[in-house]
């Protein structure tokens, strides 16, 4: 096989970030989207399938579509892309797996129904702070 001197390189593709900075990436892109209720779970301690789940509302079918094509292209600019997309064309709760976390993108009925934080109230909160940092929040 003969490879070609001319050859364009690849172009490189970017690194993957880390389970916390990913996480926090969505969650700043969620807010930026104008999602509410934002809510970041540690869930290592208590689950084996995912590290972190995050899951915020918005407050229309259009919205929680918006917020997770946010989601999923902010995260695809720094080299990650989800495992697994469940819900996107009802709206009403976008799961977006990323393996090491999930996001969830409700519509308000839907979140109320589901209650996810009660179902996992064991998992820790975690904060988002204002320089981006991923941090345990004390319960």
């Amino acid at each position: 096989m003969v490879r070609s001197a001319n050859k364009k390189p690849r172009p490189e593709s970017p690194s993957r970030v880390e389970t916390e900075d990913a996480v926090t990436i969505a969650a700043n892109t969620a807010s930026d989207k104008k999602a509410t209720d934002l809510v970041v779970l540690d869930l290592r301690k208590v689950a084996t399938f995912t590290e972190y789940f995050l899951i915020c509302t918005g407050t229309s079918t259009r919205q929680v579509q918006a917020i997770s094509d946010a989601i999923e292209d902010a995260l695809r600019k720094n080299g990650k892309r989800p495992s697994h997309i469940e819900g996107y064309s009802s709206g009403e709760w976008i799961l977006l797996d990323y393996g090491d976390f999930i996001a969830h993108v409700f519509g308000a009925p839907s979140r109320r129904f589901y209650d996810l934080e009660r179902l996992w109230r064991d998992a820790p909160r975690v904060e988002i702070n204002a320089t981006g940092d991923v941090s345990n929040k004390k319960r």
